[in-house]
């Protein structure tokens, strides 16, 4: 199993001033080489403080890929739906050259309907403006002078530039919550899917879906999984309880806050039952995320049962991307936690 860091900034100019909160970050990217971390990885959204200093991922990882010399940069993902295709496929390039061709490029739907109601785009245009864009985006890095006709962007025969430093371009990974259709058809493409375990047990079944549309597609091997999960590691129970706890309720309250358009009678055929997914979401605590295996919080005896348990319960996974400093968590406190982390718990797992 492979660890690497991620990150979600869930804080607003009133908890914490944007370059603050950056520097903090590339603090502890500095890190990632030396305890050995797989990657590091950023999210896009928008406008609210869940999410919203990271409108552009692939800035972000520009400045971490100056940090690292060895990890992978991930984009957790980039939203097609409201980027366009030319512009999105030139970045991603730009950071996999400057990265040294360490991009891997992960693509979301979306799903914060005030999101698409501050760009004014139809929520339930979602799926079909993902799947176009992220086919444009696909062979603009692949191939050059592509013409594309499509339903929302269309453009005369280009060649994309900077050209991909990887051949024939950056792997792609597919960010996926609760719809098993985009697991299936992550699967089915070849791609790696990333996703988010809240939901508990629903996970299995997801993962085995995605395993499944991999293996019927005719792709070699069983794909790669990606579960992101918010972890803090101290020599007590106590202590890394201490840090944790409400963080972790914080930041289960801002997305349920920033989501909450699905508990008001908002529907959308693109998004099936994401009502009672975020109604779900509303009851979750720093107990039930702990009891569930879904954040791993404790000493690294402790954590380590955690993992393989939770890996048991999901029918096992690749690779975890962990959250450090989520809400408020402070810097010292997540420096701390990686470097246990990493020297305690990440042993067993690389020779296992």
């Amino acid at each position: 199993m492979e660890f690497g860091i991620q990150f979600f900034p869930d804080v607003g100019p009133e908890h914490k001033a944007a370059d603050v909160y950056f520097n903090e970050c590339l603090a502890l990217v500095d890190l990632v080489d030396r305890y050995g971390y797989s990657h590091v990885r950023i999210v896009e959204h928008y406008f609210h403080y869940y999410g919203g200093y990271s409108p552009n991922p692939v800035v972000f990882l520009a400045a971490a890929a100056q940090r690292t010399k060895t990890a992978r940069l991930i984009t957790g993902a980039v939203l097609p739906v409201f980027n366009h295709p030319l512009k999105l496929a030139g970045e991603l390039a730009m950071l996999d050259a400057l990265s040294n061709g360490r991009l891997e490029a992960g693509f979301a739907r979306a799903f914060l309907p005030h999101e698409y109601a501050r760009f004014g785009i139809d929520v339930n245009e979602s799926r079909a403006r993902f799947e176009e864009g992220m086919e444009q985006v696909r062979r603009l890095l692949e191939d050059e002078r592509v013409a594309m006709s499509g339903r929302f962007h269309s453009f005369p025969e280009t060649t994309s530039l900077p050209r991909p430093t990887q051949k024939p371009r950056p792997p792609f990974w597919i960010a996926a919550l609760a719809t098993p259709d985009s697991f299936i058809n992550a699967g089915k493409a070849g791609h790696s899917v990333m996703a988010i375990p809240m939901a508990g047990g629903q996970m299995r079944e997801l993962i085995g879906q995605y395993r499944e549309a991999w293996r019927s597609a005719g792709h070699p091997g069983q794909g790669r999984v990606m579960l992101a999960f918010h972890m803090v590691c101290a020599e007590t129970m106590a202590a890394a309880v201490a840090v944790a706890r409400e963080p972790l309720n914080g930041y289960l309250a801002s997305l349920v806050d920033a989501a909450s358009d699905w508990l008001t009678g908002m529907s959308s055929k693109d998004y099936p039952n994401y009502d009672k997914v975020i109604a779900g979401l509303k009851t979750e605590t720093f107990e039930s995320q702990l009891a569930k295996h879904a954040a791993w919080v404790g000493t690294p005896d402790t954590i380590r049962e955690q993992i393989v348990e939770f890996d048991r319960v999901v029918g096992g996974f690749e690779i975890a991307s962990l959250q450090v400093n989520f809400n408020q968590v402070p810097l010292e406190p997540a420096r701390r936690s990686m470097a246990l982390f990493a020297e305690r718990v990440m042993p067993g797992f690389r020779s296992a």
